[in-house]
C-alpha cells in the first residue's frame, strides 16, 4: 500500500473548487432562474450566497481537521462509526453510473461542435470525453489542478468580456428596490440555483493531497465558493441586460445567444470550447473524487488489494480504471436505453442532498467547543439544512 502525493497548492485548489461549481451551471442556471424571478434573481443570488456559507464553512472546518481521501464518509466515520461510513461511501460511489454519465453527455454535446466529423455521433463524443478523463487523471493531481486553474481563468475572462462588451454600468449590479421584492419567486429561483453549489462534497476527497491542508484547504473552499458566486452574479446581470431568458431555447442557449449578439457568429466555436472545458472540469474532479473514495475504502478495509495501491505519480490506478470502465458502460447503456438525462440528474441530486445532510450532522458532533455551542453555528446549521431540502 502507498500514499497519495501532497501536490495541490492553494491556487490549484481554488481553481478546482471554482470550476467544479461553475461547470454546466453557468450555461443554464442563471437564465432558468431569471425566467422564474426576473430582475429579483440578484436578490436570490445574495440570499443563496449567505445560505451556502454554513455548508462551505462546515466542509472547510472538517477538511482542515480531518484531511482524508474518504471525504464526507470519513467525517461520518469519525462522528458515527464505520458502519454508517460504508453506507455513505457506497452512496457516493453510486454517482458513478448515475450522475457523471449525464454530465459527460452534456460535455459531449459541446465537443461535437469542434471535433472532427468522426465524433459527430453522441456515443463517440462521450467515449472521447471518458478517454480524456483517464488521460488527465493518470497525469496526477498536480497536473489536473493546473488544468482546472487555467479553465477557471478562461471562464472568468469569458464573463468579464461579456460584462465589458455590454451596456452595463455599476447600477445594474445592484438588486432591485426593496419595495418590489416578492419572496415566492426568489425562493423558487434559489431552489434551482442551489445546484450550482453541488460539488463541495466532491472537493472534500482532495483534502489529503494538499501540500498544506490545514491552511490551504479551507481557504480553497471558501475562496472558490465566493469566486464562483461572483461569476454567477455577474453573468446573471449580463443575462438580464440582454434578455437572454424566458423560453426553453433561450434558457439552454443563453451563452451562445449573448456571444452572438456581442461578437457575431464567429464566436460560436469559442463558446463551444469554453462550454466543453467548463463541463469537463466538473466531471474531472468527480472522477478524481470517486477514485479516491474507492481507494480510501480499499486502504482501510483491504490494504493489500490492488485497489489500495497508487502509481509513482500518486494516482490510485486500479480505482481510476474502475471508475473509467463504469463510466464507459454507463454511457453506452444510457445512450442505447434512451433514458432522459433529467432522470439521472434527479437521482444524483438526491444522493448529494443525503451526503450533505450527513456531513452537517457529523459537524454537529465533531466541531466541539465554542463553534458548536454558539447560537450562530446552530443558525447556520439549520439554514443549510433548510436550503438543502428546498
Amino acid at each position: 500500500m502507498s500514499q497519495l502525493k501532497q501536490e495541490i497548492t492553494l491556487l490549484g485548489g481554488i481553481g478546482q473548487m471554482s470550476t467544479t461549481l461553475l461547470g454546466t451551471g453557468l450555461f443554464m442556471v442563471p437564465a432558468i432562474a431569471a425566467s422564474i424571478a426576473g430582475e429579483q434573481i440578484l436578490w436570490a443570488w445574495c440570499a443563496l450566497l449567505i445560505a451556502i456559507c454554513p455548508i462551505a464553512i462546515t466542509f472547510a472546518s472538517l477538511g482542515k481537521r480531518y484531511p482524508n481521501a474518504g471525504g464526507a464518509s470519513f467525517f461520518v466515520r469519525q462522528a458515527f462509526g464505520s458502519r454508517l461510513e460504508k453506507a455513505i461511501a457506497l452512496l457516493f460511489i453510486s454517482v458513478i453510473p448515475v450522475g457523471v454519465p449525464a454530465a459527460i453527455a452534456i460535455a459531449g454535446g459541446f465537443a461535437q461542435q469542434f471535433l472532427p466529423s468522426f465524433f459527430s455521433h453522441p456515443i463517440a463524443s462521450q467515449l472521447f470525453v471518458v478517454a480524456l478523463l483517464m488521460v488527465v487523471n493518470f497525469s496526477g493531481s498536480k497536473s489536473s489542478s493546473r488544468l482546472q486553474t487555467f479553465i477557471a481563468i478562461g471562464i472568468i475572462l469569458l464573463v468579464v468580456s461579456f460584462v465589458a462588451s455590454s451596456d452595463i454600468n455599476s447600477a445594474d449590479f445592484l438588486p432591485s428596490t426593496a419595495s418590489s421584492i416578492e419572496i415566492a419567486p426568489i425562493t423558487q429561483a434559489i431552489a434551482v440555483m442551489f445546484w450550482c453549489f453541488v460539488g463541495i462534497e466532491a472537493f472534500a476527497h482532495m483534502g489529503e493531497e494538499f501540500k498544506r491542508p490545514e491552511r490551504d484547504y479551507p481557504i480553497a473552499i471558501l475562496v472558490g465558493c465566493l469566486l464562483a458566486g461572483a461569476v454567477y452574479y455577474a453573468f446573471s446581470v449580463v443575462v438580464l441586460e440582454h434578455h437572454a431568458f424566458g423560453t426553453q431555447a433561450l434558457n439552454t442557449a443563453s451563452v451562445p445567444f449573448i456571444a452572438e449578439q456581442l461578437f457575431g457568429t464567429q464566436a460560436k466555436w469559442i463558446i463551444s470550447i469554453v462550454g466543453f472545458l467548463a463541463c469537463f472540469a466538473t466531471i474531472n474532479l468527480y472522477t478524481q473524487s470517486l477514485s479516491r473514495m474507492i481507494w480510501s475504502l480499499a486502504r482501510e478495509y483491504r490494504p493489500n488489494s490492488a485497489a489500495a495501491r497508487v502509481s509513482i505519480k500518486g494516482v490510485p490506478t486500479a480505482a481510476t480504471l474502475i471508475v473509467g470502465a463504469t463510466l464507459t458502460v454507463s454511457c453506452v447503456f444510457g445512450y442505447w436505453s434512451g433514458i432522459d438525462i433529467d432522470v439521472f440528474l434527479t437521482l444524483a441530486n438526491g444522493i448529494f442532498v443525503v451526503i450533505y445532510l450527513f456531513a452537517m450532522w457529523s459537524a454537529v458532533r465533531l466541531l466541539t467547543g465554542g463553534v458548536k455551542s454558539s447560537p450562530c453555528f446552530h443558525w447556520l446549521y439549520a439554514s443549510s439544512c433548510y436550503f438543502q431540502l428546498v
